[in-house]
């Protein structure tokens, strides 16, 4: 009955010393977290997955166009990290490593179906946040209430990005939705600067003349 009693008590004193733990590893940096990972700390790497699950799901969504296949390339960049956490340069974003990670992944994922190059990007209105860099296109005297507007504008935005071809499909993701500066993006696409914004540069003029009729 006393072992009993002890485990009892150990418990929530456990569950709290687990939450109280969690708090702090989300105050830290990530490359905080990451250091904290190499020296043995089995919750910071939960940490690094809680940060960027979603994002990178939201990426690769976006980028290659099928959900299910996004959440297992996602998985696979995690498990990749976790394999190569030590080589990672603490000196570097280490937002922009995971996010090279994925991209090289959904790419490779492009590169191998036997479809159209021109993979459809299908789901953009499905997954467009509040909190997403509103693209520069968009028509500023729509009200913010007329739902039926925005969402007709979404619609037409998914139509004219899935007709870009894959490399400045993945250049005008990364800058106009994920709000990526030019140098991740070049980090990210492993281009040079000027290959980035001559690529997002066209990518922009396209999807103009593309959606331009769609919303008239």
């Amino acid at each position: 009955m006393a072992r009993s009693s002890v485990s009892k008590r150990r418990a929530p004193r456990e569950a709290s010393e687990a939450r109280e733990h969690r708090r702090r590893l989300a105050d830290l940096t990530d490359s905080q977290v990451v250091q904290a990972s190499l020296e043995g700390d089995t919750r910071a790497f939960g940490e690094i997955v809680s940060r960027y699950d979603q994002r990178l799901l939201n990426f690769v969504y976006r980028t290659i166009g099928d959900r299910e296949r996004a959440q297992d390339l996602v998985q696979e960049t995690f498990v990749r990290v976790y394999r190569h956490l030590k080589r990672f340069d603490q000196s570097k974003k280490f937002s922009t490593w995971i996010y090279t990670i994925a991209s090289n992944l959904a790419k490779n994922e492009l590169r191998n179906r036997s479809r159209n190059p021109l993979v459809l990007f299908q789901t953009i209105k499905k997954n467009w946040d509040a909190d997403h860099r509103p693209l520069e296109w968009e028509d500023t005297q729509y009200k913010p209430d007329d739902l039926f507007r925005k969402r007709h504008l979404r619609e037409k935005v998914e139509e004219a990005v899935k007709l870009l071809p894959e490399h400045h499909r993945i250049v005008f993701v990364l800058r106009e939705l994920e709000g990526k500066t030019y140098e991740e993006i070049a980090e990210i696409t492993q281009c040079n600067l000027g290959t980035v914004k001559s690529r997002l540069n066209r990518a922009r003029n396209n999807f103009a003349i593309i959606v331009a009729p769609m919303i008239d």
